[in-house]
């Protein structure tokens, strides 16, 4: 059986990869209603949330070793 805390990180990646998808998805969707011919939208969605997740671990990880 998994530890508790090996549990959080399969949270934690099963959140990155649903926000990665979702982000993709509404960014080629975007893409398409406007009619870029670069897909912009695409690329810089996923890379605004997979900064604002890093920037949640980090967060989330150094309030974790104050508590300690």
């Amino acid at each position: 059986m998994p530890s508790p805390h090996s549990f959080k990180y399969i949270g934690l990646a099963t959140q990155i990869l649903a926000t990665l998808g979702v982000a993709f998805f509404i960014g080629y969707r975007l893409d398409k209603y406007f009619n870029f011919h670069i897909p912009i939208v695409m690329i810089s969605l996923p890379l605004i949330a997979l900064i604002a997740l890093l920037w949640k671990i980090i967060r989330d990880t150094s309030n974790h070793k104050q508590d300690e």
